[in-house]
């Protein structure tokens, strides 16, 4: 794979912030799980390298979907989206819904060797945890997805890697959603 063409990966890469749920059939979901914690559930689906949390507080919805996709992504909704390439934080208040959002995402692309050992330390992490998570093989090697999540009384964090060998990337990105 070429420079241009790990770039163009990476550059597509980006975070759309919801406040409605999607509907599960527009993906390919690999795994599903649901959390509920106090006065919230939390929804987790996990995609080759991608997904979606749907964080839910008295009728009042937060979706964070992580997605690569070149066709078009639902656009009813959008509270805000970004790239994902390089290092960004967000954070964005539902005052209406009394939820707040908020994200640290980072890219990285890693050399061959690094990336192996990455994919080694991060896949034993998942299932340590029993972290909701799929593995495949794309054209250069082994791939990971995850989401581990730790729920607290008025909030929830999760954090979610998607490892792509094809482009020796690593994607990174924790989350954090509360209610008032």
């Amino acid at each position: 794979m070429n420079i241009q063409t790990k770039q163009n990966l990476l550059q597509s890469y980006q975070v759309v912030v919801y406040n409605r749920a999607l509907h599960p059939d527009l993906f390919t979901l690999k795994g599903r799980r649901v959390v509920r914690q106090g006065e919230y559930d939390l929804e987790a689906w996990i995609m080759p390298g991608q997904h979606l949390l749907r964080f839910e507080h008295r009728n009042n919805c937060c979706v964070e979907l992580l997605t690569h996709e070149d066709r078009p992504v639902p656009t009813a909704g959008v509270v805000t989206s970004f790239l994902c390439a390089g290092e960004r934080d967000i954070e964005q208040p539902f005052k209406k819904e009394g939820l707040n959002y908020m994200s640290t995402v980072q890219t990285e692309t890693l050399s061959e060797n690094l990336y192996q050992s990455t994919y080694d330390e991060l896949a034993s992490f998942a299932r340590e945890n029993n972290a909701l998570s799929h593995a495949w093989t794309d054209d250069v090697g082994k791939c990971l997805s995850f989401v581990d999540i730790q729920r607290m009384n008025r909030e929830v964090h999760c954090q979610a890697y998607h490892l792509i060998a094809s482009n020796a990337l690593v994607l990174r990105i924790q989350t954090i959603v509360e209610h008032a």
